[in-house]
């Protein structure tokens, strides 16, 4: 019989983080069936609705278990989402410990999200080999790499620099569409992120969730790196294959008016699972869909003045019209659909009717719809998302991006004007082509023998030799 591999992994606190790290278990333990994941997963407060939903999800060849949670109130009072985040695996630490500790089996290696990257001193103390499982793009690792390297050599403001920042492998990026922490180099949360790139080096490893066709230039520059690098295994694209909204009445209720739809006509607008607007941008974004013409599923959240403001507090059942212009939601009953805070977003992606993805530009998101072939506005909101709209419109030309007015919002022409332009213009046209193209080599990376399965097999042998 064969020997059981036991592997413990550590997803960062933040909903999107913990889906990404156990998709790619339930991929490594559907190729190597030998291998047991035991997930310990540190918590803000109680898990969210969403994430025990998708716990329930999981094979049985993977376990999961609960960390003691970190009170909120017993954070600094105004600290930004990255310092909570950070706070929380912090004082998460020594429970931890704990866990590790009192496993029955002994994992041969930790694997911690990029956000953990703390945890990675436990892997050298307990005599594990450790890994990073990175889930944003192959261009924010070689950005954050870059940064170390930036951070010594220049004073300035990042988002004062004269030119665009060129990194080795990637499409040239601005200092302003650096991640959000990078964007004030004297605050806690730029100095977090620094101690946490640091900790990288310590790893065996980092896994990626990204595919050579993708990104060929960041992965390659990323694996060729200077010596003393940690290995890099492109392991993508590891996307969520269900929902648990699939069977709720609001993920029913959109799939049923998108079966009514014609082919290509629809044009999905999500910000992700935190994004938030502000109630001047929300009003402008309703008005450019109704001004567009162009048929539209919007998942609604309440606004907000901070942009990230949804991972901490979701609202199910938000009542849309307190919020949109009045007589909005009955001009538009033929033209759109409006849902609050959740929708089943693979299935609506995967849907003959979705013709384009007003995104965020979560990484997550992006690899989704790249898996399905659907061009995208990239509307990025926080974190490294500016760098993936980048990368999106300039680099792999696959999306459009809204100009941003100095007062930050995106007005009602410019948002009709793009919308038309990637429904119906001839660059909408080409970024489909494009993007299928794309999609092609997405789902290549993952057949048997495709790069990123490929890249898992090479993994599995090496920590199968240590069981």
């Amino acid at each position: 019989m064969e020997k059981t591999v036991h592997i413990a992994i550590v997803p960062g606190p933040w909903y999107s983080h913990l889906v990404s790290i156990l998709q790619f278990s339930k991929l490594l333990v559907q190729l190597h069936p030998d291998f047991h994941v035991t997930c310990i997963i540190p918590t803000l407060g109680s898990p969210s609705t969403a994430s025990n939903s998708f716990l329930q999800t999981l094979p049985s060849n993977i376990t999961y278990t609960f960390l003691p949670p970190v009170n909120p109130n017993h954070l600094p009072q105004g600290s930004t989402l990255e310092s909570k985040i950070q706070l929380t695996v912090t004082l998460s630490l020594p429970s931890l410990h704990q866990a590790l500790n009192s496993l029955r089996t002994p994992p041969v290696a930790l694997v911690v999200d990029s956000l953990c990257a703390e945890a990675l001193d436990l892997a050298k103390e307990l005599n594990m080999l450790s890994y990073v499982y990175m889930p944003p793009a192959a261009t924010t690792l070689c950005y954050y790499f870059y940064l170390l390297k930036l951070d010594k050599e220049t004073s300035c403001e990042y988002r004062d620099l004269p030119e665009a920042i060129q990194v080795p492998g990637c499409v040239p990026i601005h200092g302003r569409d650096l991640v959000d922490q990078a964007q004030d180099r004297s605050s806690q949360p730029y100095r977090f992120l620094l101690q946490r790139l640091n900790k990288f080096f310590s790893a065996n490893g980092i896994l990626i969730n990204s595919f050579l066709e993708i990104e060929k230039g960041p992965i390659e520059a990323l694996i060729e790196g200077e010596s003393g690098n940690p290995a890099v295994y492109a392991v993508g694209p590891v996307i969520q294959t269900r929902t648990e909204s699939d069977y709720n009445s609001n993920g029913k209720d959109c799939l049923t008016w998108l079966d009514k739809q014609q082919p290509c006509s629809v044009l999905y607008v999500s910000f992700g699972s935190g994004g938030t607007l502000s109630q001047e941008q929300i009003v402008e974004l309703s008005l450019g869909l109704e001004l567009s013409n162009h048929k539209f599923l919007w998942v609604f959240r309440a606004p907000s003045s901070s942009a990230s403001d949804g991972h901490l507090s979701a609202q199910d059942d938000i009542d849309a019209s307190m919020f949109l212009p009045s007589g909005f939601l009955e001009r538009t009953k033929e033209q759109g659909m409006v849902i609050p805070s959740w929708a089943p977003q693979v299935q609506i992606l995967s849907h003959s009717s979705v013709g384009g993805f007003l995104s965020h530009c979560g990484w997550n998101s992006i690899l989704e719809s790249v898996m399905h072939g659907v061009p995208l506005i990239a509307w990025p909101l926080f974190s490294e998302q500016r760098m993936n709209a980048v990368l999106l419109s300039e680099g792999l030309k696959v999306g459009l991006r809204p100009k941003v007015r100095k007062n930050g919002i995106v007005e009602r022409v410019q948002i009709s004007e793009l919308i038309k332009c990637l429904m119906e213009g001839e660059e909408g046209e080409k970024l489909r082509k494009r993007i299928n193209e794309l999609k092609e080599a997405a789902n290549s990376a993952l057949k048997e023998d495709g790069s990123s399965t490929k890249t898992i097999s090479l993994l599995a042998h090496k920590l199968r030799n240590l069981a």
